[in-house]
């Protein structure tokens, strides 16, 4: 299934054809239109810089890896006052893309034919389709998922919070009910 370009905020496309098994260094970084559209997509007050460093190579026979390292300042709100909190996303990254009818696109399976995930392993290779991957929507995607979803401005706390002591949260005895009902 291919994106529709203007769906995605941040673009780079790769010819799989031109990738060695020598890796390429790329510099990719947003203009202004596209940090626009990146504030717009992951819902932040704004995305002053981001750009990120990569190297693209072949990955075994067919495939294609993208590694890197993801750099962006953005501008959230605060959970609690609503000001503007400033904050730096710095990721390394690493995804590997094989094409659809390559053997190394299937996912292990156990001898029941359930799929077999480890969490703490490598993340599983995406799929393409065609001879283009686009670099550009991985970096973002990885930008994305190291936002804070909850960005405090520093030193504040909520003032009205209570915390609970969980002392109401037993349950009543099913014996101290039936003696309640006994005296109607």
């Amino acid at each position: 299934m291919k994106k529709d370009l203007s769906e995605i905020p941040f673009s780079y496309p790769v010819k799989v054809g031109h990738i060695s098994a020598n890796p390429v260094e790329v510099r990719v970084s947003a203009d202004k239109d596209e940090l626009k559209a990146l504030a717009e997509s992951w819902n932040v007050v704004s995305v002053d810089d981001l750009h990120a460093d990569l190297q693209i190579n072949r990955w075994k026979r067919d495939g294609i890896r993208v590694k890197g390292r993801v750099q962006a300042k953005i501008v959230q709100s605060c959970i609690v006052t609503l000001e503007p909190v400033e904050s730096e996303i710095d990721e390394s990254f690493e995804q590997i893309f094989v094409p659809e009818n390559s053997k190394l696109a299937r996912h292990p399976a156990n001898d029941t034919g359930e799929m077999v995930l480890d969490p703490d392993g490598p993340d599983l290779p995406e799929i393409f389709t065609g001879d283009t991957i686009d670099a550009g929507e991985v970096v973002a995607e990885f930008a994305a998922l190291a936002i804070d979803p909850y960005p405090r401005k520093e030193g504040v706390e909520f003032a009205a919070h209570i915390e609970d002591t969980g002392e109401n949260d037993r349950k009543p005895s099913a014996f101290a009910a039936l003696k309640d009902w006994k005296k109607d």
